[in-house]
């Protein structure tokens, strides 16, 4: 078999085939190359709304819940209703301690306050934070660090900020690190600067020493929200119902109080969103797939029409002493190498065309669509598919060709 296919006999038949009639070879190969240009360019394009999805929440942990206090809208145990809810270090220790399958509880404070360095100033988001936050919600240091333990126990005046705050404060390409800034005019050593986030959250932020932000704030035990994250393994919509159940009961909320407590489930707006690109991956599978064998099928019945034109050359053969395997196997090629010819064209076609949308919408902070690509692995199936299908294919005209007896076809007109 090896032989045959190095055979320049073999490929001057299968050119003679296919020049025979050239403008039906090209319209045969349209369905295959199409339904490759689908599966290339849908895959490809899917990919990269996820790698966009993926960059815009890649900074947390997406197994996480934010959660804050609002007010009742139930009256129990002798309070009334719309009682304003404080949440406090204490509730934050207590779902830590007491909700199954949580990783991190990270409580956090927030305010603005104004900002100077020598003649340059604004008005800036000052985050109260600890260093964990920067295991659930990664930052991305572009010089120097974030927050740690002993700034937190010695309740330093440090300050890690965001290179959108560095723009405004600093003068062009000079190193903040160790410099000071004045926040509500106490001195603030700047230890890190953080690549701007792209989750479409406050871009100009600073982040000091929780403990810091509680003696300056005069905050006392008082924070603002806390980020909950869940283990791989366990539901975090469960870890939110249990969570909002033990601050009602700390808090003496109605059971059924639904407003008392806020929250924002990132985990399940993550598996919405993806579960979408698994449903669209599936359909872009099976779309462009049925496309292919449609355009198999088309090739098939070309070669029945090929197969009934050359009646009389195959009797000669059969007649000069060919077997029917020769000729089967002679068609098949045929087939698989119709067929390979018009994926590998969908194939280079559909890279162009994701070349040219990364060029063109995929750059950008915003852009809605990043790096649109298929794995080789995907193009190497995708082949794979092409060699089996062209083959089961033809064997249909194959089985025809050798069903035809040599007497029968030496008088065919």
């Amino acid at each position: 078999m090896i032989k045959f296919l190095f055979d320049r006999d073999t490929w001057q038949e299968v050119y003679d085939s296919l020049t025979k009639n050239k403008l039906r070879s090209i319209l045969t190969m349209v369905g295959v190359w199409w339904g490759i240009l689908l599966l290339i360019g849908l895959l490809g394009s899917a990919r990269g709304i996820e790698n966009a999805f993926n960059r815009l929440f890649g900074d947390f942990a997406t197994n996480s819940v934010f959660m804050w206090a609002q007010s009742t809208s139930q009256p129990f145990k002798g309070f009334q209703e719309g009682r304003r809810i404080q949440l406090t270090l204490t509730d934050a220790k207590k779902i830590e301690e007491n909700v199954e399958g949580i990783e991190f509880v990270v409580p956090r404070n927030i305010t603005r306050s104004f900002v100077s360095h020598k003649f340059l100033s604004g008005t800036f988001g000052v985050y109260g934070d600890y260093p964990l936050l920067d295991k659930v919600q990664k930052k991305k240091m572009d010089r120097g660090r974030f927050i740690n333990q002993l700034d937190i126990t010695d309740a330093r005046k440090v300050v890690a900020i965001s290179e959108d705050i560095y723009k405004q404060l600093f003068e062009k390409d000079a190193d903040p690190i160790g410099k000071y800034i004045e926040i509500n005019s106490i001195n603030f050593k700047v230890i890190g600067v953080f690549k701007t986030s792209s989750t479409g959250g406050p871009r100009a932020d600073m982040h000091i020493p929780f403990t810091t932000f509680q003696q300056i704030y005069n905050q006392g035990s008082r924070i603002g929200w806390m980020m909950i994250t869940g283990k791989p393994e366990f539901d975090i919509l469960q870890i939110e119902k249990d969570a909002k159940l033990l601050l009602r009961n700390l808090n003496d909320v109605h059971p059924k109080d639904k407003r008392a407590f806020g929250s924002f489930n990132l985990g399940k707006e993550f598996a919405k969103i993806t579960g979408f690109l698994k449903g669209m991956q599936f359909l872009t599978w099976f779309v462009g797939i049925a496309t292919l064998i449609a355009g198999v099928f088309a090739i098939g019945n070309i070669l029945l029409i090929t197969v009934k034109e050359r009646t009389k050359e195959i009797g000669v053969r059969r007649a000069l002493g060919a077997t029917p395997f020769e000729i089967k196997r002679q068609i098949v090629v045929e087939a698989v190498f119709i067929t390979l010819l018009a994926g590998l064209t969908g194939i280079i076609s559909g890279g162009w065309i994701l070349i040219l949308i990364d060029s063109t919408i995929g750059q950008g902070d915003d852009a809605w669509m990043v790096n649109a690509s298929v794995s080789i692995g995907v193009v190497f199936f995708a082949l794979i598919i092409l060699i089996i299908l062209g083959t089961l294919i033809g064997l249909i005209p194959a089985f025809k060709a050798t069903s035809i007896k040599p007497i029968e076809a030496l008088r065919e007109e």
